[in-house]
């Protein structure tokens, strides 16, 4: 087997996967290792935007962090992102390529194999190390046809498994032997040892079933992780687990949860912020009173617009502006605040024009171009702000309310809009309370006196380094560094990668 790939699969989707991979990398960046995440195939509506202006899978643009490099397409080759029950928009290299259903992109795997080998040899070339991440899970029997996602990737590589499950699920005996007993004996042999994710309790009581599990499989447990509360790291797509909000917050936020909802990660500064109560709201539920909504990103708008329009959420904005709150619209919540929404390629959906909240003078048409970009500029809010972002849309907006930009770009451009009444705004960029300044300005507009910025990367580096900390504790290091073929021993501080 390769010495220099180790494959960590799961159980399930959300076992640990993409934060053990992660955590591995900072670990071997401590180590002065220059390693490189890797997930062949990831199915999330949550994105990141490369240097080069490619589009890859959020959870490895954090892995990339945590390795201290930056994020490439090659860390991701294929990406899909959802667009109905049936579909999604296949982005292979960072690109769209198309819209597939499931049988088309099931016969498509063939040739996206090409590129996911052509990426993982180009990683080899360039780093010591490469840690992957699987999807979903490798006993997914109708899936299991010409895999590029996990067994079938770690074949064509020929690199050891590491199998990771969440016991806070319950059933994690049955998960691991399960999963390990639906594979090939040749896919089994890959399998060298399990990883135990979010043990909460006494762990003397967990032994039995550890060397249960060992003499039953022959295989060795590598680890328990302990359940990491307050762990702050972007989430690959599912809404992360979070504490309930504080009832007494001076700002209370709300966000609907949209059945399309991308980049949800924008608002991991405000579920983690001090001074407020965030919450999502189911779409078919009564919003509770708030000083804020804000309407998410979305990869189906018209779709989700029309979802929100059912259950009346347009009474709801109506209501809430009456009374003097605030609606702030991200990406596609930006879109649907407008008059109308026009695909006539059907970009993201079936072709056709949807009528818009009308809360902003501007009209969106989905054009077949995806815009993918890192941006700087000044949020007009507070004397101007500095504000970082980026861009993720197929969208082109215009109209007058174009003329009061939210933020002015310093590439020039314009983006989003402000109401002449105060009481709306919208923007294109993603991360918008990523910035301190720009949090404390929108805070501030969103009526919280005195707001508490919060750098959303130096809360990324904490839990990067508490993650790590926690493998130094409680994994087999010397076992799962071997698997590499790296040392075990970490390098002096200032070995470290920058």
């Amino acid at each position: 087997m390769s010495g220099r790939t180790l494959m960590v699969q799961g159980t399930t989707s959300d076992a640990g996967k993409s934060t053990l991979v992660a955590g591995l990398c900072r670990v071997l960046r401590r180590r002065g290792v220059a390693v490189a995440p890797f997930k062949p195939q990831n199915m999330a509506l949550n994105s990141a935007v490369t240097a080069d202006g490619g589009e890859i899978g959020r959870a490895q643009a954090l892995q990339a962090q945590a390795a201290g490099i930056a994020p490439s397409t090659d860390m991701n080759p294929v990406l899909l992102k959802p667009n109905s029950d049936t579909g999604a928009q296949v982005i292979v290299h960072g690109r769209v390529l198309a819209n597939m259903d499931a049988r088309g992109y099931h016969d498509y795997k063939r040739i996206a194999r090409t590129a996911v080998l052509e990426s993982h040899a180009r990683l080899v070339a360039q780093y010591t190390a490469i840690v992957v991440e699987g999807a979903g899970s490798p006993a997914e029997i109708n899936l299991r046809d010409h895999d590029i996602a996990n067994m079938g990737f770690a074949e064509a590589v020929d690199c050891p498994v590491i199998l990771i499950a969440d016991i806070d699920r319950g059933g994690v005996f049955a998960h691991l032997v399960g999963t390990l007993d639906l594979l090939s004996d040749r896919e089994q042999r890959r399998v060298r040892g399990f990883v135990i994710n979010r043990f909460r309790g006494d762990l003397a009581l967990l032994e039995p079933g550890l060397r249960w599990l060992e003499q039953r499989t022959g295989r060795p447990v590598l680890g328990v992780l302990p359940y990491l509360h307050g762990l702050d790291l972007d989430a690959e797509d599912a809404v992360a687990r979070r504490d309930a909000s504080a009832a007494d917050a001076p700002l209370r936020v709300i966000a609907p949860l949209l059945p399309h909802i991308s980049n949800h990660t924008d608002f991991d500064v405000l579920r983690a912020h001090p001074q407020m109560a965030f919450d999502y709201v189911a779409i078919d539920a009564v919003p509770p009173p708030a000083d804020l909504i804000i309407l998410p990103g979305s990869k189906a708008v018209r779709p989700d617009l029309a979802a929100l329009r059912a259950h009346g959420w347009d009474r709801h904005l109506q209501r809430h502006l009456r009374y003097g709150g605030r609606v702030l619209g991200i990406c596609g919540g930006l879109q649907m605040l407008g008059r109308s929404i026009a695909d006539p390629l059907g970009i993201e959906s079936e072709a056709g024009v949807s009528d818009g909240f009308g809360h902003l003078d501007l009209d969106t048409t989905l054009a077949a171009d995806k815009q993918l970009r890192n941006v700087t500029g000044r949020l007009m809010l507070d004397g101007g702000v500095a504000v970082n972002g980026y861009e993720i849309h197929a969208g082109v907006c215009s109209g007058a309310a174009m003329q009061r930009p939210l933020v002015r770009l310093d590439d020039g451009r314009a983006d989003g809009a402000i109401a002449d009444d105060g009481q709306v705004a919208g923007s294109y960029l993603h991360g918008l309370f990523d910035t301190p300044s720009a949090c404390r300005a929108l805070l501030a507009w969103a009526g919280l006196a005195e707001a508490v910025g919060i750098d959303r990367d130096a809360l990324r580096e904490r839990s990067l380094e508490r993650l790590a900390d926690t493998l130094e504790a409680h994994l087999d290091l010397p076992s799962v560094l071997g698997l590499l073929g790296v040392s075990t021993a970490p390098a002096p501080q200032d070995a470290v990668p920058p």
